[in-house]
């Protein structure tokens, strides 16, 4: 058994929609990033390459590259994905946590579950997804960006 441990943090702006988990949420804002800036796949994609010892996700897709520009977050997990299958691992469960003022996130937990699944091929019930607040406090808690947090087991 490996774990790894995987997060990231993006600035909200306006003109941009807001993709976390797969799933397109309708708010006023959205995260600006090379790809489609989707917080909670870039970290379980990192928690994946950590626990294989694979370095990251900016390793293995460099914003620097233009052919991420704009990419689905849901692609380069199933590429992560692969990865972990050639190297002879199989993922057991990801924990995550998205720490967000706003939007309200719980009801779309169970979409972001199935979509994240698809793209791993495993079960949505390995795969447990949280929401919190930081209550007010730093750029997260100012409404400026979203982060997510996620611990991988895989052997």
């Amino acid at each position: 058994m490996r774990i790894g441990i995987g997060y990231d943090i993006h600035r909200l702006v306006k003109g941009r929609s807001l993709i976390l988990g797969g799933v397109s949420i309708a708010y006023e804002k959205g995260l600006l990033g090379h790809s489609d800036a989707d917080v909670l796949t870039h970290a379980i994609c990192d928690a994946l390459l950590g626990a294989a010892g694979s370095g990251d996700i900016g390793t293995h897709f460099p914003d620097s590259d233009p052919q991420y520009k704009d990419i689905s977050s849901l692609t380069l997990l199933t590429e992560t994905c692969q990865l972990l299958t050639v190297k002879g691992f199989r993922i057991i469960n990801l924990d995550a946590t998205l720490f967000a003022e706003e939007p309200k996130l719980a009801p779309h937990r169970q979409e972001m579950q199935t979509r994240l699944a698809d793209a791993m091929s495993i079960k949505p019930a390995e795969i447990n997804i949280k929401a919190t607040t930081t209550e007010g406090l730093g750029v997260i808690g100012k409404g400026e960006g979203i982060a997510a947090m996620c611990i991988a087991l895989i052997d």
